[in-house]
């Protein structure tokens, strides 16, 4: 399952997200979101963009470089798109 999430949130394109919801949908085990996020949790790979992966809720949710890393690497890639589309 591990390499079948990494697959799925490799490919989100920047400046989308989709919910850990989402991805295990995708994977085909909708009630696993929560070992989704423990996979993510454990991903220390550059590029598997973790922090494109965010609560159902709205909220960000858990990011293994901090919360606040997460939030500021989504703001600035928005921030960018929000640059190009101009």
């Amino acid at each position: 399952m591990q390499e079948k999430v990494y697959s799925i949130v490799k490919n989100i394109p920047r400046g989308s997200v989709l919910t850990y919801k989402e991805v295990a949908r995708m994977v085909g085990k909708p009630k696993a979101y929560r070992v989704v996020g423990n996979i993510l949790n454990k991903n220390y790979n550059p590029e598997i963009p973790c922090h494109r992966v965010v609560r159902s809720d709205g909220k960000m949710g858990g990011y293994n470089r901090g919360a606040v890393k997460k939030r500021e690497i989504l703001q600035i890639v928005a921030s960018l798109e929000q640059k190009s589309e101009r």
